[in-house]
């Protein structure tokens, strides 16, 4: 698996699926993240996965930061 940066044009266009709320990048961990709908959509081979299925829940401790 390669560890591919997603364009970042790509990235400003994209909103979550669910609430239509900007994401958050971060590069770390390879997710875009929703505050408003609690999830994190993940990002594979540079690719981001938009489907609420494929995401998984924020922690209380990763809304706070």
């Amino acid at each position: 698996m390669t560890d591919a940066r997603p364009d970042p044009k790509l990235l400003e266009l994209l909103v979550c699926p669910m609430t239509k709320a900007q994401l958050t990048y971060d590069a770390a961990k390879q997710e875009l993240i929703s505050k408003a709908a609690r999830l994190a959509y993940p990002i594979r081979d540079g690719i981001p996965i938009m489907l609420t299925d494929e995401a998984r829940e924020l922690s209380d401790d990763e809304m706070k930061s």
